[in-house]
Order: structure tokens, then sequence, then C-alpha cells
């Protein structure tokens, strides 16, 4: 055990799934033609004036709801100043003093042990432009589609002591942005990002360490890479009996090394003032009841309805609910089969194999979950083995056909004939002397082995029930 605690916290900023930005009618969308999505009001142009996006309120009140906050239902805009270019009013519009909501907190489980992490605050900023640098051009550009971007930012306590923590609590946060539909969640596109703040001290010590600000953390992997990494750097430098610089810093995940940015800036750096061109943001009791009824099902709830109604094992129920998209495709598979847990099998082995191989938009997959129910059932009734599935399942990813008519069309069932399989494996057991005097003398192990000779025999299309019968038999 390490002589050092990690303390950390956590600032993840999600956009918002709004038709417009924040404060302009311009689309709020990704991948279009650089700078077509900006109008006067998200360029900066002097002498406009911003109107606030209602359905951003309602959606940063949703997730304040969900992660048990206090809404407080009159809040404030803030200017944050600072200079870069790709903010082009030099300001960002923010909360600073007023904030949407405070003291906040979710459950995360991490090696069988629950801990509650608290959330400072949810404030509600416009996001900046993008500085575009491209490779081996002495140039840079800017676009200013994504400025005015509705985000919120979520700030947690310093209360994460690990990056197994870390991704724990950013895989929670994420499954409730995705389930609330404020969010698709596309951490590639940066609709959810984070920049963690890591510090650590002697066991046992009470007071906080000199924190680093990491940024460039787009993947919840290279998440626990740095905050990793920035644990073993913080801990070599005490060791040495030097200190700990506060600062920002930027992951470089191909090095897998975090590397000096800038100097940490303090809240007052930032020069925070109250925007005199926007009211107070007010929430109405009406609308705040209107917002927390109409609340749909969120990850922890679900995951126990999954172990209550599917009778799932609560890992593979909670595996499914972190992403909202699986859960769905799972539910309409279970009850077009009946076999729920043998659809979480298929998707929790081979769909998850394909998905992570592959990189894969589990909000956009080419199968069908009816494709995952018939699967399922041939291999219920025999029609063809866990291995022919497992050989087909790449193909059904790609989409556009279904199970049955793939395995019939290549030949593929299952082979039940007594007869062939009688004769299969009498044909292993007698080019095997040695294998058979061993099992016959105690070895019973290498059953697995006449197993594997006769499904090669047959290739792989045998009914492994009755090779298995079959082996008893003839072996004796």
């Amino acid at each position: 055990m390490s002589a050092y605690e990690a303390v950390i916290g956590l600032e993840v900023h999600v956009h918002l799934a709004t038709a417009s930005k924040l404060f302009c009618s311009c689309p709020n969308s990704f991948g279009d033609e650089p700078n077509t999505n900006v109008c006067e009001v998200c360029s900066g142009m002097p002498g406009v004036l911003p109107v606030l996006n209602r359905r951003a309120v309602e959606y940063a009140t949703r997730m304040a709801l969900a992660v048990h906050a206090t809404v407080n239902q009159r809040s404030r805009f803030a200017r944050k100043n600072y200079f870069y270019p790709d903010m082009p009013k030099d300001y960002q519009i923010s909360q600073f003093e007023l904030p949407l909501c405070e003291h906040g907190w979710l459950d995360i489980t991490v090696n069988g042990q629950t801990r509650r992490i608290g959330i400072t605050r949810i404030h509600m900023e416009d996001d900046a432009g993008k500085n575009i640098h491209p490779q081996g051009e002495n140039v840079s550009y800017v676009d200013l589609n994504r400025a005015g971007t509705p985000l919120i930012e979520i700030v947690s306590e310093p209360d994460l002591r690990s990056a197994e923590e870390a991704v724990a609590y950013l895989r929670k946060l994420h499954g409730m942005v995705v389930s609330l539909g404020i969010s698709n969640g596309n951490m590639e596109e940066g609709c959810f990002r984070c920049d963690a703040n890591v510090s650590i001290r002697p066991r046992g010590e009470k007071k906080l360490g000199t924190r680093t600000e990491l940024k460039n953390l787009n993947s919840f992997r290279n998440v626990q890479r740095a905050i990793e990494f920035e644990i073993a750097r913080q801990s070599d430098l005490l060791d040495d009996g030097e200190e700990v610089i506060q600062e920002t810093r930027l992951y470089d995940a191909v090095r897998n090394l975090t590397a000096p940015m800038r100097s940490k800036e303090d809240a007052q750096d930032y020069r925070y003032f109250p925007d005199p061109d926007l009211l107070p943001v007010v929430i109405t009791d009406e609308e705040l009841a209107e917002w927390a009824a109409t609340q749909p099902e969120l990850p922890d709830a679900r995951t126990a309805r999954y172990i209550s109604d599917f009778q799932l094992p609560e890992q593979d129920a909670e595996q499914l609910c972190a992403d909202p998209h699986l859960a769905a495709f799972f539910e309409k598979a279970a009850t077009l089969c009946g076999q729920p847990k043998k659809v979480a099998n298929v998707m929790l082995g081979m769909m998850m194999r394909e998905i992570n191989q592959k990189n894969l938009d589990t909000a956009a997959l080419a199968i069908a979950p009816d494709a995952v129910a018939e699967l399922v059932t041939i291999m219920g009734n025999g029609t063809i083995s866990a291995k022919i599935a497992a050989d087909v399942f790449p193909e059904l990813m790609q989409g556009g056909i279904m199970p049955a008519a793939l395995v019939k069309e290549r030949g593929l069932m299952q082979v039940s004939d007594t007869g062939a399989i009688d004769a299969a494996v009498q044909k292993v057991l007698d080019a095997n002397p040695a294998e058979v005097e061993a099992y016959k003398g105690g070895k019973k192990k290498l059953i697995s082995f006449f197993v594997g000779q006769v499904m090669r025999e047959m290739r792989g299309k045998a009914n492994p029930a009755l090779v298995n019968e079959a082996l008893a038999r003839l072996l004796g």
C-alpha cells in the first residue's frame, strides 16, 4: 500500500442536446462546415443581446434533480473573463456565486464497496469555439460553430480516492445524462468531457495537498491512465523531497504522461462579475414540479428492476444499465424471446466484444434486437451450438440478416443425428488409443480433449450434449 492517499475532484462538462445554442437561435449541431452555425450573438459582435434558451434550463434542472441537489429557483449568470482566440467575446457566460444548483450526491460501487460522492454544484455556461492546428502546417484556424453551445458543469467534492473511483463516478454520470435525454454523451465529439483535480497527502493526514488540474481527458480509459500517472508523479516528487506545483497539466495519451500547460489560476484571476445583459434565471414552482414528475427512469432504478423483473445477476444488470442504449436493446430482445439471462449473456459476451474491438456507437448498432432474440432461441432449441453462434455473430452485427436464415444458408445447423455423432466419436477414440487408455486409468479431464476432437471432426456442428452422452457411453 502506498504511503500516500489520493484526493480527486472532477469537473465534468456536458453539452446539452438542445436544438439551438444557449443565447441565440444558431443550430446546436456537430460536424457541420466550420463557421456556418454562427451569428452576431455567438460571434461576440458589439451591441448584441443574448436571450436565454429555456430548454437548456430545463435540462440542467433535470440533472440537478437526478443527483439529489438543491435547485436554486433563482440563479444568475456571470461573465468569466479570459482571452483566447476561440473566445470571441473575451469572456465566457457562466455562473459564479449563484449557480443553478448545489449540494448533490451520487453513490458509486468499486470493488464491492459503495461510497457516496458529493457534488458541490451544477452551473450553466456557454462553450467556447474550437482552435484547429493542422499537422505539418504553420497556421491555426478558429471554428466558432461550437461557440455558445449550452453546457452544464458538474463539480464534485474532493471525495474520490482512486482512478477507479473517478471512472466509476464518470460512468455513472454518463449513464444519467444519456438516460435523461439531455445529452448524447459522445466523448469523441466533446459532448461529455472532464478535468481532474488531483492531489496526494500522507495517509491519515487531513490537510489537502497541492493539486494539479489535468486537461485533455476524452475517454474513460484516458481518465484512469492520466490520474494514475499523476498520482505516481506527485508521489515521486514528495519521496524526493520536492514540492508539487499548483498548475494545469495536459495529458498526452500517446506517451501516457502529463506535461505542464500553465500555472493554475484562482477564481479571482477570472474577474467574475454579474452579466449586465441577462436577467436572473427564475424557475417557477410549477416548472420544478412538472420536471420532477416527468423524470425518466435512471440507471439505478433500472438496475433494480432488471434484478427483480428479469432475475439478472446484479453485475449483469449494472453493466447493461450503465449504457441506456444497451439497456433498451436488452429489454426489446428479452421481451421477444422470453429468455432475459441468455440475452444478457450474448450481449455482454459476443456483442460487447464486437463493440469494444470496433469502437461501435451503441446508439447506432446495425444489429436489431429481434436478431439477438432469434439467435438465443435457435441456440436454445439446438439448431446451432454456442460456437456457431459466436462464429456468425460478427456478421450479424453488420445488420440486414437474421440468424436462422444465415445458418441455413451456410449449412451451419447443429447435427443431432446420434448415428453420425456415434461414428465421429468412435473415429476419434480409434485415433487416440493412448488418451483412451489414460482416461480409463483415471485421467477424467481428458474428456474435454475428446469433445474438442469430435467437434473438430464434425466442423463444430455436433450437438455438444449428444457428444458428451456418446463419449460417456463408448468410453465405458
